[in-house]
């Protein structure tokens, strides 16, 4: 019996793809998930392996679909071989049913995790570029330093409504009071920072 595995990593994602093309090279029972193929609990995909029985065929639409890495990949087919149970990747044509499907899973699995490996350094060195350049990610700072100062200055002289100086800097009230209370904080005679 030939049984498919379908995976989604968002809810916004369709299964439709894979579900047709599982349909198409004959799986008579498909299984579904909607998970992140890095966490290390994937439920639905206990299901079919616990399904499969010898001589049967498990199949996926995708190598990616199946593994987490490399590493999970070679595990989950090997583990499935041990119980005679062949493993077939629809897109890559890979059917350990054979010698060289077997050969071609560890070839094609080796060069998925390298981009995988190769992407995450790129990303790396970009992010340590552009700290040297002085650029950092993530959100903008809501109240420029040096409009918070103004603005703890004008608060402080006590003369001035908050509402007025947070109209005159062009700055959210409530954020000056977030940035307030973090200054607060940092001013604490002890040295306490919470």
């Amino acid at each position: 019996m030939r049984v498919g595995y379908a995976r989604v990593s968002t809810s916004d994602q369709r299964l439709d793809l894979q579900r047709d093309a599982l349909l198409q090279s004959g799986c008579m029972k498909i299984f579904e998930e909607v998970a992140r193929g890095a966490t290390a609990e994937r439920t639905a995909l206990n299901a079919p392996l616990e399904y499969v029985r010898l001589g049967d065929t498990l199949v996926v639409w995708r190598l990616d679909r199946l593994g987490r890495s490399l590493r999970h990949l070679i595990h989950v087919v090997n583990t499935l071989h041990e119980r005679g149970v062949g493993f077939q990747s629809v897109v890559e044509a890979i059917d350990t049913t054979t010698a060289t499907g077997q050969f071609f899973l560890h070839v094609t699995g080796a060069f998925a995790e390298l981009e995988r490996n190769l992407i995450r350094e790129r990303t790396m060195a970009g992010l340590v570029s552009a700290r040297q350049r002085g650029r950092y990610g993530g959100r903008p700072k809501a109240i420029a330093p040096e409009t918070f100062a103004m603005a703890l200055q004008l608060y402080e002289g006590r003369t001035t409504p908050v509402l007025r100086i947070c109209q005159r800097l062009g700055i959210a009230r409530r954020s000056f009071y977030r940035y307030l209370a973090a200054h607060q904080r940092d001013d604490e005679p002890d040295g306490r920072r919470s």
